[in-house]
């Protein structure tokens, strides 16, 4: 799946979305990012939890912060130079302590756009996680420039460039457990501070919002969820949508995508078209997730030509 395909969805967005704005001025251009603390020294930051548009300055991803004896590790950097320079000047307001290092969870832009704003600290993801970047970072800012007007101004697509591996990361008296699992994307990095058992479980989970699909592999999400709800964890931190304590994130994140992988089987083995399948009725336990309309039309429109070659395949 293509950046263009995905983004170009985004286009949609902008006649869909709600147009009030979310608490922000776009003549200033400021995200007024407040981060709070989930534990000692676990910060998020978090973002609308709605679609791309221009009233919410594109900030839809929650990011966040761990301050460690040393220094402070950055998780995801938001949609845009504008949104890195705003975060960096936010953890700035709460320690003095410098920034050590930035991990990006998966490829997608809004994990790693504003990564401008730490060109002098190491920026890492997982392998696969950098070389989607690089091959699809240039078709995001064409997009993101697009959906998002002036909250992109200087923005350049700043892709991770260290590699960083799963296992215990010590930094400054505290242990970071990355995890690596797949289904959202081939790379889905989750990381654990095991000090208070705050997870990032990047876009793995969504809650109260509609997943988003472009690079998704069914059978592989949901193993991952199996795999994230046995871990030792207190407080979730999705990718889009709010932070939870407990498994309630996951287990929503597991119902939409086991109706979804369901009805579009069901559809499939029937031979109904595309049109016909967006017809289909949304369960009304999810009609209240944030951008359930236009993240519906691109769940079926990213995944659906999958079923139909399953389907006519025989399997």
């Amino acid at each position: 799946m293509s950046a263009r395909h995905w983004l170009g969805g985004w286009g949609l967005a902008l006649a869909l979305a709600a147009s009030a704005a979310w608490g922000l001025d776009p003549a200033r251009l400021d995200y007024q990012l407040k981060p709070r603390e989930l534990a000692s020294g676990v910060y998020v930051i978090e973002g609308a939890v709605e679609d791309f548009a221009p009233a919410n300055g594109c900030n839809i991803i929650n990011t966040g912060f761990i301050v460690t004896r040393e220094g402070v590790v950055v998780v995801n950097t938001g949609p845009s130079r504008l949104y890195g320079d705003q975060q960096r000047a936010a953890i700035r307001a709460v320690t003095p302590l410098p920034v050590l290092r930035v991990v990006n969870l998966n490829l997608h832009p809004d994990y790693f756009f504003g990564n401008q704003a730490y060109a002098d600290v190491p920026l890492s993801a997982l392998p696969g996680s950098m070389a989607g970047m690089q091959r699809e970072g240039g078709a995001y800012a064409e997009n993101l420039y697009r959906v998002c007007g002036d909250w992109m101004r200087a923005t350049e697509s700043t892709p991770a460039r260290e590699a960083i591996s799963p296992g215990v990361l010590s930094v400054g008296g505290r242990e970071l457990e990355l995890i690596r699992l797949e289904g959202h994307t081939d790379d889905d990095l989750v990381l654990i501070d095991r000090h208070s058992g705050v997870m990032f479980a990047g876009g793995l989970v969504f809650y109260n919002r509609i997943i988003t699909t472009p690079h998704a592999r069914v059978p592989q999400w949901l193993a991952a969820l199996d795999r994230l709800e046995k871990m030792g964890f207190s407080t979730l931190v999705p990718s889009h949508g709010h932070v939870t304590r407990g498994s309630a994130g996951i287990r929503q994140t597991r119902d939409y995508l086991t109706w979804l992988d369901s009805m579009l089987t069901s559809a499939a083995e029937r031979g109904l078209d595309m049109n016909e399948v967006l017809a289909t009725p949304i369960p009304e336990r999810f009609r209240h997730l944030g951008a359930v309309d236009t993240e519906f039309l691109r769940n079926v429109t990213h995944l659906y030509p999958r079923y139909e070659q399953r389907a006519l395949a025989g399997h």
